[in-house]
């Protein structure tokens, strides 16, 4: 996809973060990767201002034009996910309400429902809390998603990647949805968590269903 294109459709995307309700005002951040980097949205802008001139390149050893809108501030992790998962060509970071939630009495989303497998394991980790920007965080991050494609993000919110953006965003949309099946569950009582037995079959069918 040609650069303009990639540069409107993350301003679309972050536009329905807010319509969405998966990050309000400013919060979150996108990108999609682009030659030897990714394209990303700048810091500190409202969503509904962007402009395709405010979209940042960065490359893969963190460098970027320091003449024109910085990144967000979140750039690290993308590079590093980026670097470490061949397979991502798009990334949703997000503040969304009910992963936020779990993510501050820092919960991890277990197997309470066969779904949690769309992030490509047995559960949606959580990744270790550390200042945000900082090599720290990104590093935390790494650790959560071996092996998977989003994580929440001790007291911040949660990270999803896919094949390009609409998938990232969907899967975005589905982990806070998981994220509010369980706190709802946790209401009522303790769920009852499937075993890595019958989750690992549930891998191999949604394996087979993606391709």
């Amino acid at each position: 996809m040609k650069e303009l294109n990639l540069r409107k459709q993350i301003i679309k995307f972050s536009k329905l973060l807010n319509k969405t309700n998966l990050s309000p005002l400013r919060s979150g951040n996108i990108s999609i990767r682009y030659k030897n980097g990714f394209l990303i949205t700048p810091s500190g802008m409202k969503y509904e201002t962007l402009k395709l001139k405010d979209i940042v390149f960065v490359d893969l050893k963190g460098n970027y034009k320091k003449s024109g809108n910085k990144p967000s501030s979140e750039w690290r992790f993308h590079k590093d996910i980026y670097i470490n998962k061949k397979e991502a060509g798009a990334i949703v970071h997000c503040h969304s309400k009910d992963a936020l939630v779990l993510s501050c009495i820092r919960k991890k989303i277990p197997a309470f429902h066969y779904m949690v497998a769309v992030a490509g394991g047995v559960d949606i980790r959580l990744a270790k809390y550390a200042t945000y920007g900082t090599p720290e965080l990104s590093k935390n991050i790494i650790i959560a998603l071996k092996n998977r494609s989003a994580c929440l993000i001790e007291n911040h919110g949660q990270v999803a990647s896919g094949k390009n953006l609409p998938d990232a965003f969907e899967l975005a949309q589905e982990v806070e949805y998981l994220s509010s099946q369980y706190i709802s569950c946790l209401r009522v009582g303790k769920p009852k968590i499937l075993s890595s037995s019958l989750m690992n079959k549930v891998l191999a069918k949604v394996k087979s269903y993606k391709k």
